[in-house]
C-alpha cells in the first residue's frame, strides 16, 4: 500500500521506481525521464506519449507495469490528435479528469466495477501528483496517468455499449471499424469538453427494463450487507472439506461450532441456521441451505451487473409487439407498445435439459398437435424403458413409426441392440392426453423447441417450474392464441385476406382436429435468462436455475 502520511519521501521513492522501471523496460526510446516546468509539461507529456506509440514495439505495458487494454484505440486517437493530453494540463488534472475519477468512483450504479479501469492505481498516482508541492514529478508519471485515464474511458465505452459477455466484446479494442467509428468519435467528444456522464449515458441501452433496473442499484447498494461470507460447495463429496466450510460459514452467522463437533452437533447447528433464515428445520445440509448460505448481497450485485449486460445483447430498438420469456422468472409477457398486454406462468426446461436462450418469430399455431418425441428423450428415457418392457410406449400413449410412415409393433423389435439412436420415430397422437396439450406455437430455431399447452396443467401451481425437456409450456395458451390471431387479423395487407380469426379458431377447437394456422404477421419472440428485474420499485432476484450467472461470475468477476 502507498503511505501518504509523508508525501515527499514517498514521491522520491515513487520517482526512483519509475526511473528504474523505464531504464529496465526501455519502452520510451530516446525520451529521458526528467523533471520539467509546468509551462513545458504538455509538450513533454506529448513527447512521452508519442514515443510509446511511434517506437517499433508491440508492448501494451507502461513503465510501471500497467497494462493498456485498448492500446490500438489509444494509439489511433493520439496519433490523430498530435499526442496532446486530454486529462492533464501544465502539471494539473483537468476538470474532465476529476469528472472521470468521480464517475468511476460511483460506476457500480452503472453495473461497472471501478477496479476494471485502473481506478486504484490512478487514485494513488493522482494523490501523489496533486501533492507534488516541490514539483518533482516527471513527464513519465503525468504521461502514464494520461494514458491510463484514456484506457479507462475506452473500457467503459465498450462495457456500457456492448457489455462484457457478447462473443465479440473482447475484440472491440482491436477492431479497426470500431476504433474509427465508435471509440475515436466518443473520446474526441471529451476532448471537446462534453460531460463524462452525458457521453456515457448516451451509449447505454434505452430499454425500459434496463433503465428501471439501474434506477434501483443505489438503494440496493446503500442497504446491502457488505460482509464477505465463506462459499459452501454443494454438492460436496469430501466430508472433511465440507465440515470446515460449514464451520466457517455458520460462525459468520453467529452459530459457533467446536473444532471436534460431531455429526449430531453439526445437525443441531444447521437446524439453528434453518430456523434463523426461515428454512425447513430438519438439520440437513442440502440445496436450500447451500443456496441461502451462498446468496450474499455481494453476489447479488454481480447478478445485477450480469443482467444489465444481457440487456445489451438485445436490439437497440425493440419491436412494437413481441413475446418475452424470462426463464428464471418462470413467466411470459406479451409486450404491445410498451404495455404488458398479457402475462402467463410458464414451465421451462430442467437443469439437464435447459430451455435455450434465443430470438425468433412465431410463424404458425398448431391446433391439436401430434408430438414427435425428440431423439434426446428417446435415448435417455424411452430406450432404457423399452429394453425392460416393449409395452412401455403404449402405456404412455406413444407409438412407433417406420420410414414408410406405418406404425410398427414395438414388441417385434430387439431393443437391446440399440445403444443410442433408433431407426424409428416415436409419436403421440393429438388429443387431450398429448404432452403438447391442445395448442403449439412454432418458431424457427435449431433446438427443436416451441411454446405449447400441456396435459399436466396442475404443475403451474408449483413455485419451482423447471420441469420440461426444453420447451416452454404456457399456462395462458388460449389467451396467447387469441392475442396472436387477433393481431394477425388486424394487420392483413391487401391483396391478402383473412383466413381465420378468434371465432374460427374457437370453433375448430371443438372439433379436436389437427390444423395448422399460418400467420401473415410473424410475431417476434425473445427467450432470455435474466436473474433479476425491477418489480414495484424494488429489485427482485430469481434463482440462478441453470447456474448461468454463476458461470459468468467465475469468468468475468472471479478476481473480485
Amino acid at each position: 500500500m502507498y503511505q501518504l502520511i509523508k508525501p515527499l519521501p514517498f514521491l522520491v521513492i515513487f520517482s526512483v521506481l519509475y526511473l528504474t522501471a523505464c531504464k529496465r523496460k526501455d519502452v520510451v526510446g530516446n525520451v529521458s525521464e526528467t523533471v520539467v516546468s509546468a509551462s513545458e509539461s504538455n509538450d513533454a507529456v506529448g513527447d512521452y506519449i508519442q514515443s510509446i506509440f511511434t517506437k517499433n514495439n508491440t508492448t501494451t505495458t507502461l513503465s510501471d507495469s500497467t497494462q493498456l487494454y485498448y492500446f490500438k484505440v489509444l494509439k489511433s486517437y493520439y496519433q490523430d490528435n498530435n499526442y496532446d493530453p486530454i486529462w492533464t494540463n501544465r502539471k494539473s488534472f483537468t476538470k474532465q479528469a476529476n469528472a472521470l475519477m468521480a464517475y468511476m468512483d460511483s460506476s457500480i450504479l452503472q453495473g461497472l466495477f471501478k477496479e476494471d479501469y485502473h481506478y486504484n492505481t490512478l487514485k494513488k498516482l493522482k494523490i501523489v501528483l496533486e501533492k507534488d508541492s516541490l514539483d518533482n514529478a516527471t513527464q513519465f508519471m503525468w504521461g502514464n496517468a494520461e494514458l491510463m485515464m484514456t484506457d479507462a474511458l475506452a473500457g467503459m465505452l465498450r462495457d456500457l455499449k456492448q457489455g462484457r459477455m457478447q462473443s465479440d466484446s473482447a475484440s472491440w479494442g482491436n477492431d479497426s471499424a470500431k476504433i474509427v467509428n465508435y471509440f475515436i468519435p466518443n473520446i474526441t467528444k471529451i476532448r471537446k469538453k462534453e460531460r463524462i456522464d452525458t457521453l456515457l449515458a448516451s451509449v447505454q441501452p434505452r430499454h425500459e427494463g434496463y433503465v428501471a433496473l439501474k434506477s434501483g442499484i443505489k438503494k440496493y447498494v446503500d442497504s446491502m450487507d457488505t460482509h464477505t461470507y465463506t462459499y459452501v460447495t454443494y454438492p460436496m463429496r469430501d466430508s472433511n472439506s465440507l465440515r470446515k466450510e460449514l464451520k466457517k460459514r455458520l460462525a459468520e452467522s453467529e452459530i459457533v461450532l467446536s473444532d471436534n463437533a460431531d455429526s449430531t452437533t453439526i445437525a443441531v447447528a444447521l437446524k439453528s441456521f434453518q430456523n434463523k433464515y426461515g428454512l425447513k428445520g430438519d438439520g440437513q445440509f442440502g440445496a436450500a441451505v447451500a443456496k441461502k448460505m451462498n446468496a450474499s448481497d455481494k453476489n447479488k450485485l454481480y447478478n445485477i451487473a450480469i443482467t444489465l449486460d444481457r440487456y445489451k445483447q438485445l436490439p437497440d430498438t425493440m419491436p412494437e409487439r413481441y413475446i418475452w420469456v424470462n426463464i428464471p422468472s418462470y413467466y411470459l409477457k406479451v409486450m404491445d407498445t410498451d404495455t404488458i398486454a398479457l402475462e402467463s406462468k410458464v414451465i421451462v426446461g430442467k437443469v439437464l435439459t435447459p430451455t435455450p436462450t434465443l430470438t425468433s418469430k412465431i410463424s404458425d399455431i398448431v391446433l391439436y398437435p401430434t408430438w414427435t418425441v425428440p431423439s434426446s428423450i428417446i435415448e435417455k428415457d424411452l430406450l432404457p424403458s423399452l429394453k425392460k418392457n416393449p409395452n412401455a410406449l403404449a402405456r404412455r400413449g406413444l407409438y412407433l413409426v417406420g420410414g414408410s410412415g406405418r406404425k410398427i409393433n414395438a414388441a417385434s423389435i430387439n431393443w437391446n441392440k440399440y445403444k443410442k439412436a433408433i431407426p424409428y420415430m416415436v409419436q403421440q397422437a393429438s388429443g387431450d392426453r398429448n404432452a403438447l396439450g391442445i395448442m403449439k406455437f412454432n418458431f424457427e430455431n435449431p433446438f427443436a423447441v416451441y411454446l405449447h399447452d400441456t396435459n399436466q396443467r396442475y404443475l403451474f401451481e408449483n413455485s419451482y417450474r423447471c420441469l420440461s425437456h426444453g420447451c416452454v409450456r404456457v399456462q395462458e395458451w388460449k389467451a396467447l392464441s387469441n392475442y396472436i390471431v387477433r393481431n394477425d387479423s388486424l394487420r392483413v395487407i391487401a391483396p391478402d385476406t383473412i383466413k381465420f380469426n378468434t371465432d374460427s379458431v374457437r370453433r375448430w377447437m371443438t372439433t379436436k382436429n389437427n390444423r395448422i394456422l399460418k400467420l401473415k404477421q410473424n410475431i417476434p419472440l425473445f427467450i432470455r435468462y435474466f436473474s433479476c428485474e425491477m418489480v414495484n420499485g424494488k429489485i427482485k432476484f430469481y434463482d440462478d436455475i441453470y447456474a448461468d450467472d454463476r458461470d459468468m461470475k467465475q469468468l468475468y468477476f472471479a478476481k473480485k
